[in-house]
């Protein structure tokens, strides 16, 4: 049984469409301060979203975020999502620096400047993925503020095919207090998951690329639903493209 311990403007605003390009991708400015199984997709992509000589649509390609407090379950419900997809998955901790860690281990909160580079660091990594030929990719990221959810969304910038889309795994403190409380071995302590609720914004009805999931359900429950969201969300843009 799985544990639980185990292109959008942003702010109405595009960036400047100077840049190099770098892996076929012009290079993106950094930020301030049961189931159904969808079917195969081809590899063939092409960044500006035109349709190929053969007539066939341009290659969809998807980034899912999955974001929440600790104690959420975002790594048990991505790797999920990202097993069934086939696609890659991207443990959003590893990407912390040792300095970022040593603070949270000794139960300091992460200021903003702490969390840019790697927000910065998350999407580009996100981005080379997909540039390796994959159809999507699956990430975890606790993205607590809209700016740092804002963060990601310049991703898509300068790829009409790319949708990037936001799994919000919600439920109260006292719930992800207790499965924080029950973690070994781990560098997030559970007198952080009030700290994080502290900043959190959930997200706002306007913020359309969001999936919101309840995750005070069992942990099948939950991926199953998740994974629901995710299958019909694809088919819905898959349906829109043709």
């Amino acid at each position: 049984m799985l544990s639980y311990n185990t292109s959008v403007a942003v702010n109405g605003q595009r960036p400047s469409s100077s840049g190099t390009m770098s892996s076929g991708r012009q290079s993106i400015p950094p930020s301030p301060g049961g189931a159904r199984f969808p079917s195969p997709l081809s590899n063939g992509i092409m960044a500006n979203g035109a349709t190929p000589s053969n007539g066939s649509p341009a290659t969809q390609q998807h980034i899912w975020l999955v974001t929440g407090p600790a104690g959420c379950g975002k790594s048990t419900v991505a790797k999920h999502i990202a097993d069934v997809l086939r696609v890659p998955f991207i443990e959003g901790d590893e990407y912390h620096t040792k300095s970022n860690i040593d603070k949270m281990s000794a139960g300091i909160p992460l200021t903003d400047a702490d969390r840019w580079d790697w927000l910065t660091a998350l999407r580009e990594a996100s981005i080379r993925e997909l540039d390796r030929g994959n159809d999507g990719v699956v990430l975890t990221c606790s993205a607590l503020k809209r700016k740092y959810r804002d963060v990601i969304r310049v991703a898509p910038y300068f790829t009409p095919n790319l949708h990037l889309h936001f799994i919000y795994l919600d439920a109260p403190e006292e719930v992800l207090l207790a499965r924080v409380s029950a973690r070994k071995n781990h560098y997030m302590s559970a007198n952080m998951v009030h700290s994080q609720f502290d900043i959190l914004e959930r997200p706002n009805a306007d913020e359309v690329d969001v999936i919101t999931v309840d995750v005070t359900r069992s942990p099948e429950a939950v991926m199953a639903d998740a994974l629901d969201r995710v299958l019909t969300t694809m088919d819905d843009i898959r349906l829109s493209s043709q």
